[in-house]
């Protein structure tokens, strides 16, 4: 979306190609409506259009920001993440991106990549077949780095391990400060023993598995899908399927427990959430060390701001490292870049960088900022007809910060 506002308002006709029926990818496919963050240590350095989004979505709720301006101990990140409606969300991202003048086409997939001279041939899969575009410059949002690897594009640590997946819910129909926690922890105990339970099913923490932790939390963002590659249709396919199990099987246990007779689910996500896929091999990789020091790369485009956070199949589930006060680490035009290709661009979690580094950088403000900056020097390049690599950092710079971006 980001990508597609910035794109399209800078004059370059865009076209926004979207497999689903809504825009809002994580927030409203994966159910995880907190985005963030957008501030660090007291100042804002993430805005622009996802920023002018959420503000927007919040004030039209009704809702409250959170005070951004005083800052919570690393351990409480998340206090900073911005709660949004997810269904005015949705509407509200058809109105935004319509309102800069892109284009959007719902329930269609890019099936072929073909290199030109002047750009590319897109063979893109509607709902009546196959049919062609031509694009001077393409931006891959999807993720899963799935433009670059059609163009033949190199990837980093191609079918390593990745992080396990979340499929969100929400749970209702009882009260937790009425129920007796321990002896449904000890009736989950047992349940594991008998294999109708799995120990990520209830959490991420596979050392101490206990029901409790997900009724508190309401099944919200509460268990773990584990050891699945989620980058292609077959990959994706099973992620869903283990996780609606996963949630079926918390649902059959619980129903089953004193006080839990009518525990329902008030929400499930279309999609399950997925953390980690594909990354591509940029002109420059992001490292731990890079992101953890705050480095301001030379051709710094945006900033990004969470801690290192790696999901694990095994142990707590969760390698947590915070940033030391005051750093704010950076986002260099190079990662952006795929080696070896010329006029596309990647915004969102495939950004070149190593597994640690790419735990923090995926989330859902950095990817907003990395698809602006991405659709920024896709628009000067197709309208100068220079390469994105080859384009004036500062021409870049201040294009993003006509349209209310932040830039290192």
């Amino acid at each position: 979306m980001c990508a597609a506002m910035q794109s399209a308002a800078a004059g370059a006709r865009t076209l926004l190609v979207e497999r689903g029926s809504m825009l809002g990818g994580t927030t409203n496919t994966a159910g995880v409506n907190f985005p963030g963050i957008f501030h660090a240590w007291g100042r804002q350095v993430i805005r622009g259009y996802g920023w002018k989004l959420v503000e927007h979505c919040v004030a039209e709720s009704g809702g409250e920001l959170p005070a951004f301006f005083d800052p919570p101990v690393p351990s409480r990140h998340w206090m900073h993440q911005v709660r949004v409606d997810r269904a005015l969300y949705t509407m509200l991202c058809d109105e935004h991106v319509s309102r800069t003048g892109a284009e959007i086409l719902f329930h269609t997939m890019p099936a072929k990549l073909e290199a030109r001279e002047t750009g590319w041939r897109v063979t893109v899969c509607g709902k009546t077949g196959l049919f062609e575009l031509d694009a001077t410059c393409l931006v891959d949002c999807t993720g899963d780095a799935n433009l670059v690897t059609m163009a033949a594009g190199d990837l980093l640590d191609a079918g390593g391990e990745k992080q396990p997946g979340t499929y969100v819910c929400r749970a209702s129909g009882y009260d937790p400060d009425t129920l007796d926690l321990e002896q449904i922890d000890a009736a989950f105990q047992e349940a594991l023993a008998r294999g109708e339970v799995l120990p990520h099913d209830a959490g991420w923490d596979v050392n101490t598995p206990v029901a409790s932790r997900w009724l508190r939390n309401l099944g919200e963002n509460a268990n773990h899908i584990p050891g699945i590659d989620a980058r292609d249709s077959e990959g994706r396919t099973r992620m869903e399927i283990e996780g609606r199990k996963a949630i079926l099987r918390m649902y059959r246990f619980l129903r089953r427990q004193p006080g839990l007779e009518n525990l329902r689910f008030e929400f499930l996500a279309p999609e399950c959430g997925v953390r980690e896929t594909a990354r591509i091999a940029g002109d420059v990789t992001i490292t731990a060390e890079d992101y953890q020091s705050g480095r301001v790369w030379p051709d710094a485009l945006s900033h990004s701001f969470y801690p290192i956070d790696l999901h694990t199949a095994g142990g707590s589930g969760l390698n947590k490292i915070g940033l030391a006060p005051g750093t704010v680490p950076t986002v260099p035009r190079g990662a952006l870049l795929p080696k070896r290709l010329k006029r596309i661009a990647v915004g969102g979690r495939c950004v070149s960088s190593d597994r640690a580094a790419n735990s923090a950088l995926r989330v859902q403000a950095s990817a907003m900022a990395m698809g602006q900056a991405s659709g920024a020097m896709a628009a000067l390049a197709a309208q100068t007809g220079v390469d994105m690599r080859d384009l004036p950092i500062e021409d870049i710079r201040a294009l993003l910060r006509t349209h209310d971006a932040i830039v290192p």
